[in-house]
């Protein structure tokens, strides 16, 4: 009867010790101090602006964003702001963008590149008027 005694001793003395150690740190902290529920997934984030001939903030523009693997296009249309952005491109593709006008004025087209390793990559677009 004593050996149990001292064996259930045992286990609440090592029960009460174990509650008291500190919290065990996680493996992989988060990348992103102050966000601990945003993961890196390798995605990319691209932003710009488009200016119209005369170097204004062109609102109602058609932004185009081909996927040079899928051929898929995605497209954004600018506010007044002349801002656009794209979520959610992969790092392992090229995407060429062009920016159009109802008017008929269009932009050069743009690539970014896989070479480009920039996380959230900028690539604004001027359109040329209509020849």
């Amino acid at each position: 009867m004593a050996k149990r005694s001292i064996l259930s001793l045992l286990v609440l003395a090592a029960i009460a010790a174990a509650q008291q150690l500190p919290a065990p740190t996680p493996k992989n902290p988060p990348l992103f101090k102050g966000d601990k529920n945003k993961k890196d997934d390798g995605s990319r984030v691209l932003r710009g602006v488009v200016r119209d001939p005369a170097d204004n903030l062109a609102e109602g523009v058609v932004v185009k964003l081909k996927d040079t693997k899928s051929l898929t296009i995605r497209s954004f249309i600018t506010k007044a702001d002349g801002a656009y952005h794209f979520q959610g491109l992969s790092a392992g593709t090229d995407y060429e963008l062009r920016a159009e006008k109802s008017d008929g004025a269009v932009s050069s087209t743009k690539t970014l590149s896989v070479f480009d390793t920039r996380r959230e990559p900028v690539i604004n677009l001027k359109l040329e008027a209509k020849k």
